[in-house]
């Protein structure tokens, strides 16, 4: 991985954040985030080029069928060129089926590990070495994608709120194990290619986060009870209501 790299620090911290690193097991592609992912301490299963999702939902199914009431996790982590684009069929037939995994993208806005061509997660009108005229069309919404395909979890998130990060992480882990497929999108910014100065990269999330990358959650009320229910979550739990007094 390059000096700098948000990708790494992110995957660092989804490391950490899953709740059961020994009974988890990483799906991933071709991509950057392979070469960190596949250090870890953790079972990490490398698939073809965007049918990262569909080894995923063999993968859960197998281990349920196998391990019964034993939750054994299945984590996708990839690219936004193997999510959004090369993978984008598989990402969002496995919502539409309610696959119990989670699937999260790492985004750098580019396909980073192959030269820096455009992707559909590039914003519009960024220039890269091999789109030198600019994209022309707007970034993909996956995050809108997600909600129409029935996720129970997403969230959008930077790396430079680390507790935030492995918050979300857990949850959706935790709430892809019953209620049914959570997504995270997170901004992981390829220094290389936007030619973001080392000791900037940080700032650069900073700034992206108030931009155009604001943390966002979405629980559906199915998950909001399950993880109040079974994990004891207090931030979910509904307040009663306020007394109402007559005169």
């Amino acid at each position: 991985m390059c000096a700098g790299c948000a990708m790494t620090l992110f995957i660092r911290l989804a490391v950490i954040a899953v709740p059961n690193p020994e009974d988890t097991i990483m799906v991933g592609t071709a991509g950057c985030g392979r070469l960190a992912i596949s250090q870890a301490a953790i079972p990490f299963v490398y698939g073809n080029y965007g049918d990262q999702n569909g080894v995923a939902s063999g993968l859960s199914r197998g281990l349920r069928i196998r391990f019964g009431d034993q939750p054994k996790d299945v984590v996708v982590m990839a690219g936004d060129g193997g999510t959004a684009d090369i993978g984008f069929q598989q990402v969002l037939h496995s919502w539409f089926r309610k696959e119990r995994f989670t699937t999260i993208m790492l985004d750098n806005e580019v396909y980073g590990n192959t030269g820096g061509q455009e992707s559909g997660m590039t914003t519009r009108g960024a220039v890269l070495k091999m789109a030198p005229l600019g994209k022309k069309f707007e970034k993909m919404d996956m995050v809108a994608m997600a909600k129409i395909a029935g996720c129970a979890y997403i969230a959008t998130v930077v790396p430079n709120n680390p507790r935030r990060v492995e918050s979300c992480i857990k949850k959706a882990v935790l709430i892809a194990r019953e209620v049914g497929p959570t997504y995270i999108q997170a901004y992981t910014s390829c220094n290389i290619e936007y030619a973001i100065p080392t000791d900037q990269v940080m700032a650069d999330a900073k700034t992206v986060e108030d931009d155009r990358y604001k943390f966002a959650e979405y629980v559906s009320d199915e998950a909001k009870e399950y993880l109040t229910a079974r994990y004891g979550y207090k931030e979910f739990v509904q307040k009663p209501a306020a007394a109402v007094t007559h005169a």
